[in-house]
């Protein structure tokens, strides 16, 4: 099986693929400072809690990081705990396929490139893929699959955070939908002002993005994911498919790319 993992500025998602199926996922905070000992602990407990898993089934591993530091600790574990599995680390070198056609291709992060591989992988281009993560990011892709720039927004959680600690009288609050658009109290009118100001956020953006890429702004493909993706998939109109494991798609193409014969 496969193991792919996809290291966030706040959460680290891993899935395992048998062929092209997740069969397993989990979530778990990403630390800076968790050493490659401590993550190799992790990675085995959450595998060995699967009463069909353990260690020994994973045969590939698949890596991509926005997180420097945790990205070379990854790839001690990969040298010291799986020293006899091939392993795909996404970073300059590896080849995915995808053309990044930006004023500098080493800016854009390995995640927004593996998303690109899996949404022309599943759809083709053009298309917008929102990913709703510690930042909310617009990536742009092209009707031949290059990645073609994108947007970068404050995310869901970031801008809560922000409202609680620099209004005196707001607060931290669980994001749900309100009762309604008009709030009644403090909490409800911030969860209106998140939920559905994101969902406008997106939707303008979204729509001024496909007019960009295509003559026919219909025939662009709108993709959400991240983990935050479900507050606003009922709230924006220009979402066409949620995709929560897009990234994870990605890496395992990547890993095919870079493992065949």
């Amino acid at each position: 099986m496969l193991l792919t993992i996809d290291v966030g500025n706040t959460h680290t998602v891993l899935g395992l693929f048998d062929g092209e199926e997740i069969v397993e996922h989990w979530r778990v905070s990403t630390d800076p400072r968790r050493t490659a000992d401590e993550t190799a602990v992790l990675m085995q407990g959450l595998m060995g809690s699967h009463p069909a898993l353990g260690e020994d089934t994973v045969d590939g591993l698949a890596i991509c990081s926005t997180v420097p530091s945790v990205l070379h600790e990854l790839r001690e574990v990969t040298r010291r705990y799986y020293g006899d599995v091939p392993a795909v680390l996404v970073e300059p070198g590896v080849k995915t396929g995808v053309h990044v056609l930006t004023d500098n291709p080493k800016e854009v992060g390995a995640d927004r490139i593996v998303n690109t591989l899996a949404a022309k992988h599943l759809y083709g281009g053009p298309a917008i893929i929102v990913d709703f993560g510690t930042a909310t990011t617009f990536d742009a892709v092209n009707e031949r699959g290059d990645y073609v720039g994108g947007a970068i927004a404050p995310g869901i959680e970031i801008s809560v955070e922000a409202l609680g600690k620099r209004g005196a009288m707001l607060r931290k609050i669980e994001l749900i939908r309100p009762r309604s658009v008009i709030g009644k109290n403090t909490v409800e009118c911030m969860q209106s002002g998140i939920i559905y100001g994101f969902a406008g956020q997106v939707d303008g953006l979204v729509n001024r993005m496909a007019a960009e890429l295509s003559t026919d702004p219909d025939e662009v493909h709108v993709i959400a994911t991240g983990g935050l993706a479900p507050l606003v998939l009922g709230e924006a109109s220009s979402i066409d498919v949620h995709e929560p494991w897009l990234t994870l798609i990605g890496l395992r193409l990547v890993y095919e790319r870079n493992t065949a014969g």
